[in-house]
C-alpha cells in the first residue's frame, strides 16, 4: 500500500507525511477528547484511556479517509487552474466524512461496548460536529499549503528550464545560420542571382535572409507562437535553400487555413527542415522531398531518407530540444517514426487549454 511507500507518499502529497500523520492523529485525538470529554481530568486513568481511545478511533477514521480523498482529487485535478474546484469538493467531503464517521462510528462503538456488557448511547450532535469539522479542515489545510508550495517551486523550476531551453534553441539556430558555410553559400547564391537575374530576385533573396534572422530575434523567450508565424519563418528559410538547390529540393505543404491560429513551439518546423537538408543528399538524381501536412491535429514533417556518404556527426540536439520544450509546455509529446525509406516527426498543435499551468 502507498501508505507504507515513502516514494509514493512524496509523489502524491508533496512530502513524506508519515510522522506528520502519526503526530497529527495523536494530537487531534487528545484535543478532541479534551474539548468534549476531558477524560484525563475527570476520570480515573484506566477509564480515561478507554474514553480517549474513542476519540483516537474517530480521528484515525477521519484522517485516513480524508487523506485518501485528498490524493484522489489531486490525481484528478492536478493543475493550478483546478485548485478552486478541488478545494470546494474537498471541503464538502470533510463535512460529509466527519458526519458519516461520527454516525457510523457511534453505531460501531455502541455495538462494541455492548459486547463488553456496557450500555453506551452515542448520538450525533451538531455542537460536536461543527468544531470537529473546523479542526479537521484546519489540519487538512496544512496538507494543501505544503502541496501548493511544492507545486509552485516545481512550476518556477520548469519555467526557468523552459526559458533556458528556448534560449538554447535560439543559440543553436543562430549558430547554424551563422556558420561560415551557411553565410558563404548564401552570399554565393546572392552573387549568382545578381549576375544572372533581375534586381528584384536579389531583393527577394535578401528579404528572406533578413526574415530568418528577424524571426529568431523577435521570437524572444516565447514558449509558443501561432502556426502562421512559424510557417512564414520556415518558408523564408526554404526560399533561401531553394535558391541554392533549385528543384532538387521539393517541399510540399498541406495545411488548411483554419489551423493557422493554433500554437506550436517556435523554430520547431525550421529545425526539422534544416536537419533533413543537413543529413541527406540533395541532387538532381536524388531530389530531397520534404512534406509538411496536417494529420489528426498534428503537423507531420516527413522526408525521404538518402543519407550522405560522408555522414555528418548528429548530436540530435535540435530534436531533443523540441521534445523537451513540448514536455515542459504541455502533456502532449511529439512522435518520431523512422523506417528504411522515410523519417517522420509529428508535432502536436496546441491551444491555451492544453498548456501546463
Amino acid at each position: 500500500m502507498f501508505i507504507f511507500n515513502r516514494k509514493k507518499r512524496i509523489q502524491h502529497l508533496g512530502f513524506n507525511d508519515f510522522w506528520f500523520s502519526l503526530i497529527g492523529i495523536l494530537m487531534l485525538s487528545f484535543i478532541t477528547d479534551y474539548l468534549f470529554s476531558k477524560s484525563f481530568i475527570r476520570l480515573p486513568f484506566s477509564i480515561a484511556i478507554w474514553s480517549w481511545s474513542v476519540s483516537l478511533f474517530y480521528t484515525i477514521c477521519d484522517w485516513m479517509i480524508l487523506r485518501g480523498i485528498l490524493i484522489l482529487l489531486r490525481k484528478k485535478y492536478p493543475n493550478f487552474r483546478d485548485d478552486t474546484k478541488r478545494i470546494i469538493i474537498f471541503i464538502s467531503s470533510i463535512i460529509i466524512v466527519v458526519t458519516l464517521v461520527d454516525y457510523l462510528g457511534g453505531k460501531f462503538i455502541k455495538f462494541f461496548f455492548s459486547l463488553l456488557g456496557d450500555n453506551v448511547n452515542h448520538t450525533t450532535q451538531f455542537r460536536i460536529l461543527l468544531p470537529v469539522t473546523i479542526i479537521t479542515t484546519m489540519t487538512m489545510a496544512i496538507y494543501e499549503a505544503i502541496y501548493y508550495y511544492v507545486r509552485l517551486k516545481k512550476s518556477i523550476r520548469e519555467e526557468e528550464q523552459t526559458k533556458q531551453i528556448i534560449i538554447q534553441a535560439q543559440l543553436d539556430t543562430l549558430r547554424n545560420q551563422a556558420q561560415p558555410h551557411f553565410l558563404f553559400n548564401s552570399l554565393n547564391t546572392l552573387r549568382d542571382i545578381i549576375d544572372q537575374d533581375p534586381k528584384e530576385n536579389a531583393k527577394t533573396f535578401v528579404d528572406n535572409l533578413s526574415n530568418v534572422y528577424r524571426f529568431i530575434i523577435e521570437s524572444g523567450d516565447s514558449n509558443l507562437i501561432s502556426l502562421e508565424k512559424e510557417m512564414k519563418f520556415v518558408k523564408a528559410y526554404i526560399h533561401i535553400q531553394k535558391e541554392r538547390f533549385g528543384d532538387n529540393l521539393k517541399v510540399h505543404w498541406n495545411i488548411p487555413s483554419q489551423y493557422l491560429n493554433k500554437l506550436i513551439v517556435p523554430m520547431s518546423l525550421q529545425l526539422l527542415t534544416e536537419n533533413a537538408i543537413k543529413h541527406n543528399v540533395v541532387s538532381k538524381s536524388k531530389p530531397l522531398e520534404i512534406s509538411i501536412e496536417l494529420i489528426d491535429d498534428k503537423i507531420l514533417v516527413s522526408n525521404n531518407i538518402q543519407l550522405k556518404s560522408t555522414k555528418l556527426h548528429s548530436t540530435k540536439i535540435g530534436l531533443r530540444n523540441i521534445e523537451k520544450r513540448y514536455s515542459l509546455i504541455s502533456n502532449t509529446p511529439i512522435q518520431i517514426e523512422k523506417d528504411n525509406d522515410s523519417f517522420k516527426v509529428f508535432l502536436p498543435l496546441l491551444q491555451s487549454s492544453d498548456l501546463k499551468k
